[in-house]
């Protein structure tokens, strides 16, 4: 009975006339999908069922059966294992040659618009709450805090850092030129601080040895980064996923980027008079020392800021 599900399941003669034809035969077109798979894993990852049995010249359900005899329920499950896989060891010139196979010229803005607004859609639906409310209470309750991003990651950390000096005492966004810097400005770092790590594929040493070192320490680390398979995980106590995983020449740091505004917004939410405190310094500091005088639109007369003290002097 068994047998008779698995010849009906292969497509009964379409790949011989017997049992042993048919076996003989799917075992051909299995390993044909998995040789396409190990010579080209960095373009298989991203392909569909369909287009991925029109590289290997099988069909469709061929592909998706192989998928589900290794395990997997089926072939998208099997697709978002092999890409977790593959984004960590693409190089740069990988990643483009992707791009190149999947995105046509006209189709760029859509694609990457599209793309983006995927990554928010999963990244909301597969956060984990309790563990950003655990985040949002673990940096007010910090004596320290220090922010650490690299390469493609530093702007995010940079912005969290800005919005952060705002809200808490004691933020230090970790300059990053060297290892040997790294370590200097964590040097302080005790059980009392935070120390919060970014970083997404190709996932950064520094960083990973940053919260190693943090974490030996007693320090609490929380890190953002892509997935529980992350090497960032290794030593943090609370971790905020978002996705990223666009594969183009550059990353996808939208979701990351939400993730970090949604943070900054609930920090504000659970001490409001200290940030109106804090904003009402600044915005007098601001105005005090004309730090925006020159900088600034004057919306009364439409007119640039840059000319309202040359025109005080001719008047």
């Amino acid at each position: 009975m068994k047998k008779k599900r698995i010849v009906i399941a292969l497509g009964h003669e379409a790949l011989g006339s017997t049992l042993p034809e048919q076996q003989k035969a799917a075992a051909r077109t299995a390993k044909a999908v998995a040789d396409f798979i190990r010579e080209d894993y960095d373009k298989a990852a991203f392909l569909t069922a369909a287009k991925m049995g029109g590289e290997v010249g099988v069909s469709e359900s061929t592909v998706v059966r192989f998928a589900t005899a290794l395990g997997y329920d089926g072939y998208p499950e099997f697709q978002k294992a092999l890409g977790e896989l593959v984004r960590m060891k693409l190089n740069s010139i990988q990643r483009m040659e992707v791009t190149y196979g999947r995105i046509s010229q006209g189709e760029i803005l859509t694609s990457v618009l599209h793309s983006d607004i995927e990554k928010i859609k999963l990244t909301m639906e597969a956060i984990d709450h309790e563990a950003f409310e655990m985040a949002v209470d673990t940096i007010l309750k910090a004596k320290r805090i220090y922010v650490i991003g690299i390469r493609s990651c530093s702007p995010l950390a940079s912005f969290l850092s800005f919005y952060l000096n705002l809200i808490c005492e004691n933020v230090t966004a970790v300059n990053t030129n060297s290892s040997s810097e790294i370590f200097e400005q964590l040097i302080r770092v005790s059980e009392d601080d935070v120390v919060i790590g970014i970083s997404f594929p190709r996932y950064s040493m520094r960083t990973l040895k940053a919260l190693e070192f943090a974490s030996n320490r007693k320090a609490t680390v929380i890190t953002l980064t892509d997935s529980v398979h992350s090497p960032m995980t290794l030593y943090s106590s609370c971790n905020l996923l978002a996705r990223s995983d666009m594969v183009s020449v550059v990353d996808s740091l939208v979701a990351p980027l939400s993730v970090i505004n949604a943070l900054v917004v609930a920090l504000c939410l659970k001490c409001p008079e200290q940030v109106r405190k804090n904003l009402e310094t600044l915005e007098e500091t601001w105005n005090n020392y004309q730090v925006y005088l020159n900088d600034e639109i004057d919306f009364i007369d439409d007119e640039p800021m840059l000319d309202y003290s040359l025109r005080r002097k001719e008047q």
